[in-house]
């Protein structure tokens, strides 16, 4: 174990190392939010394109007609 200055040290730099990737995760948690553009009327589900938004659509809500968006795609 180490002992006075060697474990300021270690404690100081364990802090820094935490720190940066506490701030990693959250970066990747909000440009992963800002990537989800396209929102479903009916179950309020996020997408990131229109592809994907209109198989969600297709397979879960096969019933309700599709929006003006996704009869072009």
């Amino acid at each position: 174990m180490a002992r006075g200055q060697q474990k300021i040290q270690s404690q100081q730099k364990n802090a820094k190392r935490q720190a940066e990737h506490k701030k990693q995760v959250h970066d990747q948690k909000a440009a992963a939010r800002t990537a989800l553009v396209y929102t479903c009327s009916v179950c309020r589900v996020q997408t990131p394109d229109l592809k994907t938004f209109k198989h969600h659509f297709v397979s879960k809500h096969p019933k309700t007609p599709l929006p003006p968006e996704l009869l072009n795609v």
